[in-house]
């Protein structure tokens, strides 16, 4: 396995990935959805791998729903940074990190367009359901 770390700008909201293979393996997916462009997110997951967030402070981290409202957005409200999405099923949580929030991004390979606006809300989560990280936990120190 493959460890990456980072987080957001303050250090916040801390992630450590997991992954099966060599991080510049991985092609960051940039989402063509309004939040994702105004962001300037691309997410990268591996479901093979896994995914530990560590939230310092609860109340200065945000949650989004847009689109379909399925997935949540985590945000750092004290500087701005989008870390990543999730999505909750049958009790398992699924997500996906925002590369930008992993060293900017450079651990990874070239980012590759995608268009989930495209999809129907169970096409969506079928595929969240097989490329996002489905081993997902969430540490907050309070």
């Amino acid at each position: 396995m493959h460890r990456v770390s980072g987080g957001c700008h303050c250090g916040n909201i801390r992630v450590e990935l997991e992954l099966a293979r060599a991080p510049d393996s991985y092609h960051p997916r940039a989402c063509d959805c309004d939040f994702c462009r105004q962001h300037n997110a691309a997410y990268v997951s591996d479901p093979q791998g896994s995914l530990a967030l560590r939230i310092k402070d609860e109340h200065l981290s945000g949650r989004y729903r847009q689109g379909s409202g399925q997935a949540e957005f985590l945000f750092c409200k004290n500087c701005g940074v989008l870390a990543g999405v999730f999505y909750r099923n049958d009790g398992r949580l699924y997500a996906a990190v925002n590369a930008k929030a992993v060293g900017g991004g450079e651990a990874f390979g070239a980012e590759q367009p995608v268009s989930p606006k495209t999809l129907s809300a169970s096409e969506k989560v079928r595929r969240w359901r097989e490329v996002w990280f489905p081993n997902v936990s969430i540490v907050t120190a309070e």
